[in-house]
């Protein structure tokens, strides 16, 4: 067997258009000679799932927002990935280039952890016993029904598993996987799951109402949401990267994906050192000197 048959094989991914992107991976690439076979260099387009599938490693360049853009085909492959944070928050772009070139032979001798993260699907159909579906996507985090313009609230109906839960009367609706819990889900009140958990959270956004607080519940549920009453602007988000504008009528169905995006954790760091140096999780008060 050759060396270049020997050494791991790696798909990066990129951004050439943020900032620093492609001067880190071009750095990263000339430490990589003689380490790992670059299988593609995917930046904007997409790779295909033959090239993903010769893969033993993904290394995403960017935020957290470029990882998610990636990981939906990362997930049909079940490569993974290694997130190295060139964006603001970084909090599933563990690595910075520094720590992942001291990591790196350790990461691909299998020595590092690698999580199994849930995904959800996302459906939307036309008709209620969904025949017509007319919108199909995969997320890492969220699911999110928006009011959008004129921005009056808007109605909508939740039922998980058949069983009506409650109507919603707000400016929207969150449905998070553990992964996005710490996103839209946390800014909006809602809980932080860990990320390696099977469940989803319901969270609805300024809702009408004191008593509905967000739910957590099983990820073998599905939950399907009517749009009772909407706007002309009302659509459903996925990821806050892709959308479809939704009319009265129509039923967003989210359930769990069989597919899962896999997470290179970062060794020298625990994710409660994440929370605590990314979001301030747990942070004591400021006391003042007497």
């Amino acid at each position: 067997m050759s060396q270049s048959r020997s050494l791991p094989k790696l798909v990066i991914f990129g951004d050439p258009a943020k900032g620093p992107v492609v001067e880190a991976i071009e750095e990263f690439s000339r430490f990589l000679r003689g380490k790992a076979e670059i299988v593609a260099s995917c930046y904007i387009e997409k790779c295909t799932i033959d090239v993903l599938g010769k893969s033993d490693f993904a290394i995403v360049f960017g935020g957290d927002g470029s990882i998610i853009s990636a990981a939906r085909d990362l997930s049909q492959a079940n490569v993974p990935v290694i997130g190295v944070n060139l964006g603001k928050l970084g909090f599933l772009a563990e690595f910075s280039v520094s720590e992942l070139k001291a990591l790196f032979d350790n990461i691909v001798a299998g020595k590092a952890p690698i999580e199994r993260r849930m995904l959800l699907g996302c459906g939307v159909s036309r008709a209620a016993d969904g025949s017509h579906e007319v919108f199909r996507s995969t997320a890492v985090n969220e699911v999110f029904v928006t009011a959008g313009p004129p921005y009056r609230m808007i109605e909508l109906t939740v039922a998980v598993d058949g069983q009506h839960v409650a109507g919603c009367v707000s400016d929207g609706l969150i449905i998070s996987t553990p992964t996005g819990s710490t996103a839209y889900n946390l800014s909006s009140g809602g809980p932080i799951l860990d990320g390696s958990m099977e469940a989803m959270v319901i969270t609805p956004i300024c809702p009408h109402s004191l008593s509905f607080r967000p739910i957590v519940i099983d990820a073998s549920s599905q939950v399907e949401v009517q749009c009772t009453r909407v706007n002309e602007g009302t659509t459903v988000s996925v990821d806050g990267q892709v959308s479809r504008e939704l009319s009265t009528d129509d039923v967003v169905r989210v359930a769990r994906e069989a597919s899962s995006f896999l997470v290179v954790n970062n060794p020298l760091r625990t994710r409660w050192q994440t929370l605590a140096s990314k979001l301030g999780w747990a942070e004591r008060p400021k006391y003042g000197k007497h």
